[in-house]
């Protein structure tokens, strides 16, 4: 009798658990699984966004491989930007987060500065860099005014425009790193640290045999999801570039947006989306296998 009651009320919680969180699945499916599972169907079409749709299998993967003026180096401006930009963004703020966490006066309020790019609204940060960048923006004006020189033209330079692109892109989110590793290098041990210190570990010797080590699970973490982001760059080169000059800084994403809405193209643009899938899959799965050769957790 009671073994009855107890497992009517547990199906009466799973119905209440199931109506919670229905509102989150059925979202979940309308907005993220179906338009997966659509993605793929149209990677396998020509599939103009008007107009007739025809199945014609692998053909555009082979096009992209093949045929496509423009996406290999679309690739490879993103594994260049990828490449640059993640260990900068590590090591500057790993630098940092090491710095603050340090007995210096207002550290919090320097924290708090430093984060500010990452909660403020990327278009506006952008349009901001690219006003400093023009010939006739302030950067080249004091340039002139304290110096008497004329810096380059920045954006008008493939060499320059791709540095740029990841320097902005450095300063914007740098304070999310910052953040992580701050948070971590708070918690350490001091007991750990003060014994290492009696043991003459002092200065970079203290940093890269106990501390770096004690943060290496907050390193991977970070290490992973910057070097996602930073395959799927679009914003910072589509506003401050526009994948220009030519396209020296056009990257994959900005390639998939330029073939599925402005070229109609939506298929081809589906089929170069789930190869930078695979990419990101292949690379985060290696960074995982790798991992156990450098990352160390606490048992």
């Amino acid at each position: 009798m009671m073994s009855s009651s107890k497992g009517a009320l547990s199906r009466a919680e799973s119905r209440q658990a199931l109506g919670f969180v229905s509102p989150a699945l059925v979202g979940l499916g309308l907005f993220t699984l179906f338009p997966v599972g659509l993605s793929i169907v149209m990677s396998l079409f020509n599939w103009p966004t008007f107009g007739t749709r025809t199945f014609n299998g692998f053909g555009n993967y082979l096009k992209l491989f093949t045929v496509s003026p423009d996406f290999w180096p679309a690739m490879r401006n993103t594994f260049v930007f990828a490449i640059a930009y993640v260990p900068i963004n590590i090591a500057c703020s790993l630098g940092l987060a090491v710095a603050l966490s340090s007995r210096i006066r207002g550290r919090g309020a320097l924290r708090v500065l430093f984060f500010i790019p990452v909660v403020t609204p990327m278009v506006a940060n952008i349009l901001v860099w690219k006003m400093l960048l023009q010939p006739q923006g302030a950067l080249n004006g004091a340039s002139q005014a304290w110096l008497g020189i004329n810096l380059p033209h920045f954006l008008a330079d493939p060499f320059w425009a791709m540095t740029m692109v990841v320097v902005m892109s450095v300063w914007q989110g740098l304070g999310y790193n910052m953040l992580i590793f701050s948070a971590v290098l708070e918690q350490l041990p001091e007991s750990v640290i003060e014994a290492a210190r009696i043991d003459g570990a002092t200065g970079l010797r203290l940093f890269f045999r106990v501390t770096l080590p004690m943060i290496s699970p907050a390193l991977f973490f970070a290490t992973v999801m910057t070097m996602i982001g930073s395959l799927q760059v679009f914003a910072q080169p589509q506003l401050l570039t526009g994948g220009g000059p030519g396209n020296a800084t056009q990257p994959i994403v900005q390639f998939i947006y330029n073939n599925g809405f402005k070229f109609q193209d939506l298929g081809l643009a589906a089929a170069a989306a789930w190869i930078l899938f695979a990419v990101i899959i292949v690379l985060t799965a290696l960074q995982f296998k790798a991992q156990k050769k450098w990352v160390h957790y606490e048992h």
